[in-house]
């Protein structure tokens, strides 16, 4: 075993490590050897880990477990979830929800609202359709309704897009919803809905 030379003893004493050949002049206890030896383990556990997972996996052991495709169980006392989850937690426990879900779920209803004249309008359609003779009164009625209808539609259509608008605005981008094509929508309606000749 040769002596360390003049480079190496100066490398140790200003702190910085000694160069490989001083690492296998040092033995094979050195620092380094044995964080090499410490790798090489953990990546064989790993290879080993990895192989046993696959292999069940090959054999169908995970195709029947509780709990597939369910999230995880939140735990509500855990005291690393952060902030957002006290924040969560208090408004899960006062039948509270975020804000973001409050305002998703106010849009899905005003589209609900939204669409019952649609309905009404179009079952008055069918009824007049399915008589025999249609008067003109009748007619007229319906074009009355149709035209109302569709003002209120194009409305609520707007209001509903006010609110995407708003909601896309508080909420993170995975609550982020499209705006309704207004035009489109009401084309399509025009198209389902023409005026009837009086």
């Amino acid at each position: 075993m040769s002596a360390p030379n003049e480079s190496d003893r100066e490398r140790s004493a200003s702190g910085e490590p000694a160069s490989p050949q001083a690492d296998q002049r040092a033995g094979p206890r050195s620092a380094r050897y044995l964080w090499e030896m410490e790798q090489a383990r953990r990546r064989a556990v790993r290879d080993i880990v990895e192989q046993r997972i696959e292999e069940a996996r090959a054999e169908g052991k995970f195709d029947n477990l509780s709990g597939t495709g369910q999230p995880l169980p939140r735990n509500d006392n855990d005291v690393w979830a952060g902030d957002r989850a006290l924040a969560y937690h208090l408004l899960k426990s006062n039948d509270v929800a975020p804000p973001e879900l409050e305002r998703g779920r106010e849009i899905d209803l005003e589209l609900e609202h939204a669409e019952e004249p649609v309905r009404a309008l179009r079952h008055y359609r069918d009824t007049l359709a399915a008589r025999r003779a249609v008067f003109a009164s009748d007619r007229r009625a319906y074009n009355i309704q149709r035209d109302a209808t569709e003002r209120r539609y194009e409305e609520a259509l707007r209001a509903v897009n006010s609110k995407i608008l708003s909601l896309n605005i508080i909420a993170p981008a995975v609550f982020h919803r499209r705006a309704i094509p207004i035009e489109r929508r009401m084309e399509a309606f025009r198209a389902e809905f023409p005026r009837l000749a009086e």
